[in-house]
């Protein structure tokens, strides 16, 4: 069983998709409901994602057995820090350990950029993300901004 993860534009058909699922898990999760198509597009809509590109940051998709089955972004906040960004794996590929090549690329791509510290924030729902950030290195910290979906905070050096 083989993962591969490459950098990738977050607008090709695959990473669209799966931008689509990350963003449908979330909200179908926070709301307790499946969330409508409607309300998926409606979050999609300006939601930043053009700043996942060089040279503001980058978009990664990582695919099992050559299937589009992850992905996350990666977003510059100054000359050292910054943030992972709409980190997923499809359920069907959980606990097989592309989520961790998931990160490592991730890194390894900040490190290129030049950036010493990664940091992220995310929900306590998401209890699958913040095992994944845990076992990976990530520690929590302190609040570093106000989002209304950051409930806690997690950074590692690099």
């Amino acid at each position: 069983m083989t993962w591969t993860v490459a950098p990738e534009r977050f607008d090709t058909p695959d990473a669209a998709l799966l931008r689509r699922d990350y963003y449908d898990e979330v909200a179908s999760r926070y709301w307790e409901r499946p969330a409508t198509a409607r309300e998926i597009d409606e979050g999609l809509a300006g939601d930043g994602v053009e700043r996942l590109a060089p040279p503001t940051g980058g978009f990664f998709v990582g695919r099992f057995e050559g299937k589009p089955a992850s992905c996350a972004g990666l977003l510059l906040v100054d000359g050292t820090t910054a943030e992972l960004t709409r980190v997923y794996v499809r359920p069907a590929f959980r606990a097989t350990g592309g989520g961790g090549l998931l990160l490592a690329a991730v890194e390894s791509a900040a490190r290129d950029f030049g950036v010493r510290r990664l940091r992220l924030d995310t929900r306590g729902d998401l209890v699958e993300a913040r095992g994944l950030y845990a076992k990976h290195g990530y520690g929590e910290v302190p609040a570093f901004n106000r989002g209304p979906y950051a409930e806690h905070w997690f950074a590692k050096e690099l």
